[in-house]
């Protein structure tokens, strides 16, 4: 059976051990970036390696060009891939802390952005498997190299000229997933501009969950994202964040409610604000 949108802590213990499965732990925290390297170190589950958001997941950072964190190129993460013993065969999970999903999500669009589809996001995270007394297990995960060989789909990524556009195209949607607060230009900011790109909706990460942390069934999303796009197609809908990590929460919950792929725009708002004469609003 493959997994393409998310797995649940049940499906996932019966597969511990499978050689075909590459489990991957990303927890992360934007406050202290050493601490998820460091709870991976004190205890994770059985197998699983380690990918950092910092390390493995984000590209080099161009002062007044790119957001804070860009995609690696896919020639180098592909070569993380395949150190990790990620091809063509192997189903990849991974997992974040909570219900924040700080990266487990981004990683499965980075997957997906280079072609690999059998990528699924633990369901409740590591809270729901600790509530459910879980193996956990303090031993370094070992891969088996491979060769992955990346099949870009550039077609899921927005660029900021194509948000440009899209943010005053009536066919398109394009939706800021911070909290509220993030978007009216309040709360705690990592940037130094605040507000939102001016014509974007809001559309709050954190609302495709349930009070348990996991995700409201695929019929729920369906209802949450029609009312926010009056039923435009997915590949018309872009979402971004601050940086072009929890945005792709939103993509995710979109794919498991069966709409398809909408878009991400990685640069987020870290990338939108270089540029004064880019629109903003509160």
């Amino acid at each position: 059976m493959t997994f393409t949108t998310l797995i649940s802590t049940g499906e996932l213990e019966s597969m511990l051990g499978d050689p075909s499965l590459v489990l991957l732990d990303a927890r992360f925290s934007l406050d202290d970036e050493a601490w998820g390297t460091a709870a991976y170190g004190e205890a994770h589950i059985p197998g699983a390696l380690r990918a950092d958001l910092s390390a493995h997941l984000s590209g080099p950072v161009i002062d007044g060009v790119t957001g804070r964190r860009p995609f690696p190129d896919p020639e180098v993460f592909a070569a993380q891939l395949s150190a990790w013993g990620i091809d063509s065969s192997v189903q990849v999970v991974v997992y974040d802390a909570d219900r924040g999903l700080m990266a487990a999500a981004r990683v499965w669009v980075m997957l997906r952005w280079l072609g690999h589809d059998a990528v699924a996001v633990l369901d409740g995270g590591l809270t729901a498997w600790l509530a459910e007394d879980r193996p956990m297990t303090d031993e370094a995960g070992q891969s088996s190299p491979r060769t992955f060989i990346p099949q870009v789909r550039d077609s899921l990524l927005a660029s900021v000229d194509e948000v440009d556009a899209a943010r005053v195209e009536p066919t398109c949607r394009v939706f800021d997933s911070r909290s509220a607060d993030g978007y009216h230009g309040l709360g705690k900011y990592y940037d130094p501009v605040k507000g939102h790109i001016a014509g974007a909706g809001l559309a709050e990460r954190t609302e495709v969950l349930a009070d348990d942390g996991r995700f409201l069934p695929p019929d729920e999303l369906k209802v949450h994202f029609d009312s926010l796009t009056a039923g435009q197609p997915a590949d018309q809908v872009i979402f971004y964040c601050g940086s072009g990590v929890t945005a792709a929460e939103n993509l995710l919950a979109m794919a498991h409610a069966g709409l398809g792929d909408a878009r991400m725009y990685v640069g987020s708002w870290s990338e939108w604000i270089l540029d004064p004469a880019r629109p903003v609003e509160l």
